[in-house]
C-alpha cells in the first residue's frame, strides 16, 4: 500500500511536455478531435497498447491537441514509464523504459 501511494506520488510529480493541454482542457479537446474525425477513440488505442506493457500499472492518459498524441502513462517496480501514441493512427511513435 505504502509503495503504491509512493508510486502515485512520484509519477504525480513527474511534469507533463509544455505542449500538453491541461487536464480539464485535455478531455474536451480530444472528444472535439473524436467528433471531427481527426483522432481514433482511446479506447482503441488503449486496446493496442495494454497489452504491450504487462505486468505494468495503467496510470492514465494525457492528450496533446496540437500534435494529435496521446501519451499513456504506466508505473511498474517504483518506475514511471510512458508510451507516446499518435492519436490518427494508433501507432506508438516511442516509448521510455
Amino acid at each position: 500500500m505504502i509503495r503504491t501511494v509512493l508510486a502515485l506520488a512520484l509519477a504525480a510529480s513527474v511534469p507533463a511536455l509544455p505542449a500538453f493541454a491541461s487536464q480539464g482542457d485535455e478531455a474536451g479537446m480530444a472528444r472535439k478531435d473524436l467528433r471531427a474525425g481527426n483522432v481514433r477513440p482511446l479506447r482503441e488505442i488503449e486496446r493496442r497498447v495494454l497489452p504491450m506493457m504487462a505486468g505494468a500499472q495503467y496510470l492514465g492518459p494525457e492528450y496533446d491537441p496540437a500534435a494529435y498524441t496521446y501519451r499513456l502513462k504506466f508505473i511498474r517496480d517504483g518506475r514511471v514509464m510512458f508510451v507516446d501514441v499518435d492519436a490518427r493512427t494508433g501507432e506508438v511513435l516511442r516509448q521510455s523504459r
